[in-house]
């Protein structure tokens, strides 16, 4: 129970409003140490809970002050906007009983109005490290100097969007005395550790569970595809036959998210929303509210939404491309099957793209479960050979070179490939005309 924490009763009448009735286990490891001010770098999975393992110090810190300092007291940063909003509004449900106020300083808003809102002196900044390091660049508009918390959320994430340097400078802007708590769904490599020791002092470590750990609740499958028309008709089948509620399809690129998008609304049943970096800010907002207010829909997004997106009853997650690490597949699936929820999570595989789907299995420790919609089935079922790590055989048989008929094929492309020889007696001159012509011999 969350009496355990000794929180600030106004906390746990907030936290009974919203039924949150046990913690997590990053919750129970995480909030103890970080109320007795320790320094943390933890390591937790997505949906796991961990926002609140954050934000509740914050606010119990905040609530035990009797005076009201004259500038922000907490900072977070995250690396996507989306996230970021999120964020703020786990805050506001959170500190609902209470006083305390958080700003959003993230790009594609106002600046102006950013700058106002910040001469306000929030209590906490949930900030993109883009835009905080623009309002510090300002001068005025940022004001770090009484920074109690700082928190570094999905640190992993922010270093391969390539803040790490973003991240060293906002921390160092901040008070050397404060508590610093850093939280990655994976252990990271060596940057990671650069900005961890960094920002970070004599941190305490804890290692709940990585993305590599396993996810019961979410039942994940592979399906193999032709080639993307393929994929187009399985994805419109899985929409209409297995997704009664909401579902999110993600793609690699763009181009790719626009044109599901204008694929899927040519069906009138499905209400269908995008959402990419390239889309203006109000349109991402209004795309993630309507997608979260409807007891249905479909968002076909790109990895910018892998992150940050806390959606209650999502049912179904498709991979309509692979995604490229397994890090970045377990982001995507992530998305369901959220605080023990049950959740489905399909990938559509064509045959570029198994080797890669192996490598994810491998990384993972896992095997997908196979499965094919009859309805729908294709020519490509999986490579014909595997090798014992699951990926296709090659084409290429070294005992072509025994083969002489494969040798002289061999030769013939080689010879193809020479330029054109000369033939003997004939006269050679310069390109350029300049040197004496020589007779080759």
């Amino acid at each position: 129970m969350f009496t355990e924490f000794n929180l600030h009763e106004r906390l746990l009448k907030g936290l009974e409003a919203l039924e949150y009735q046990k913690p997590t286990e990053v919750q129970k490891a995480a909030i103890p140490p970080a109320m007795a001010g320790d320094d943390l770098y933890v390591i937790a999975q997505t949906g796991s809970g961990k926002t609140a393992a954050f934000v509740l110090p914050i606010l119990n810190r905040l609530l035990q002050e009797e005076t009201q300092p004259q500038a922000p007291r907490a900072l977070i940063l995250s690396p996507t906007r989306e996230l970021a909003r999120q964020i703020q509004s786990d805050i506001q449900n959170l500190a609902r009983f209470t006083f305390l106020k958080a700003e959003l300083v993230i790009g594609g808003e106002d600046f102006k109005v950013q700058a106002a809102k910040l001469r306000k002196n929030p209590d906490i900044i949930v900030a993109t490290p883009g835009r905080a390091l623009e309002h510090l660049g300002a001068g005025v508009n940022l004001d770090l100097s009484l920074i109690q918390t700082l928190v570094i959320d999905e640190a992993d994430r922010m270093l391969d969007m390539g803040f790490s340097e973003d991240v060293i400078k906002i921390a160092s802007a901040c008070p050397e005395a404060r508590q610093t708590l850093l939280f990655s769904a994976t252990k990271g490599s060596a940057g990671l550790q650069r900005v961890a020791e960094n920002a970070l002092r004599d941190p305490r470590w804890l290692e709940l569970d990585s993305v590599r750990d396993d996810t019961p609740a979410i039942k994940q499958q592979v399906i193999a595809s032709d080639d993307n028309a393929h994929k187009e008709a399985q994805l419109k089948w899985l929409l209409t036959n297995e997704s009664p509620g909401k579902a999110i399809v993600f793609t690699n690129t763009r181009v790719m998210a626009d044109r599901l998008n204008g694929v899927l609304r040519a069906n009138e049943a499905l209400r269908v929303y995008v959402l990419h970096g390239e889309k203006d800010q109000k349109d991402r907002k209004l795309a993630i509210e309507r997608f979260k207010q409807g007891a249905s829909g479909v968002l076909v997004a790109t990895d910018v939404a892998a992150r940050g997106l806390d959606i209650s009853e999502l049912d179904l997650v498709i991979n309509f491309d692979m995604p490229r690490s397994g890090d970045d597949y377990l982001h995507r699936v992530g998305r369901t099957g959220r605080a023990g929820a049950e959740g489905v999570a399909i990938s559509l595989v064509a045959p570029h793209e198994w080797n890669l789907m192996t490598s994810i299995e491998r990384y993972l420790r896992r095997q997908f479960e196979r499965r094919v919609i009859k309805d729908l089935e294709g020519s490509y079922k999986g490579p014909k050979k595997v090798k014992a790590s699951g990926k296709a055989v090659g084409s290429k048989n070294k005992n072509d070179k025994k083969d002489p008929k494969a040798k002289k094929a061999r030769a013939k492309k080689l010879a193809a490939r020479k330029k054109p020889s000369v033939p003997k007696g004939a006269v050679v001159a310069s390109s350029d005309g300049l040197a004496p012509p020589k007779r080759r011999s």
